[in-house]
């Protein structure tokens, strides 16, 4: 049986949506932008892969979506998306945490190196976790406050995802290598999310909860 799974990436400013076809990505749509835009797009973008792939939203076996950490508001969107996806269509829904797929998108090009993907989480905050060259975590998910010694006891080590801009500066002595182009997709979830549906690793629809990690500080609106 052909298996198809839709991907949503939605734990960072990127609304990232992807289409795989047994294990591979056969279509993808995304953009990045300030405002968050992701109740706007992700509706479009769903239609706009299932078009690239010729296929129809009947066609899909499973849906998997970023379980955190993130953007609260990002992740409630895609959690959302997904279950209003799987309860009609009757399918299994993935949860796949949002820094092993950004490692995952990371792996491939820096194959000999610790990998350090990081989330924005506002101020001087990251979501965090650490990998090694073999894909194992080495560090569990966390939110840290920055400073130039967090992580030493990891590196040398690749950091990347939104997060790592706010690091480049105060590390620049530590023996790490900043990667700029490496930020959260939902080519990031494909392999994983077909490994967890031939293993028939499902959440239960009804009560899956994004995992925030930090609780919602609402900010001030600007005029």
């Amino acid at each position: 049986m052909t298996v198809h799974i839709l991907h949503l990436e939605t734990s960072t400013k990127v609304c990232s949506v992807g289409l795989s076809r047994d294990g591979k990505l056969i279509a993808l749509k995304e953009i990045a932008e300030e405002n968050y835009s992701h109740a706007e797009n992700i509706t479009l973008f769903i239609e706009d892969v299932l078009k690239q792939a010729e296929i129809t939203i009947k066609d899909i076996h499973a849906v998997s979506v970023s379980s955190g950490p993130g953007s609260y508001t990002g992740l409630r969107i895609g959690v959302s998306t997904a279950k209003g996806l799987c309860y009609p269509l009757n399918i299994p829904l993935i949860a796949i945490d949002s820094l092993t797929a950004l490692a995952e998108i990371a792996r491939d090009k820096h194959k000999t190196s610790n990998l350090c993907p990081l989330i924005d989480a506002r101020r001087m905050e990251v979501f965090n976790a650490i990998y090694n060259k073999e894909g194992e975590q080495i560090k569990p998910i966390s939110a840290d406050i920055i400073d130039e010694e967090i992580y030493s006891s990891y590196a040398p080590f690749t950091y990347f995802g939104d997060g790592a801009a706010k690091l480049q500066e105060i590390w620049e002595d530590k023996n790490c290598t900043i990667d700029s182009t490496i930020l959260s997709s939902a080519k990031g979830q494909v392999s994983i999310a077909h490994k967890k549906f031939l293993n028939n690793d499902f959440e239960d629809v009804a009560y899956f909860e994004p995992f925030y990690l930090k609780d919602f500080v609402a900010g001030k609106k600007v005029k």
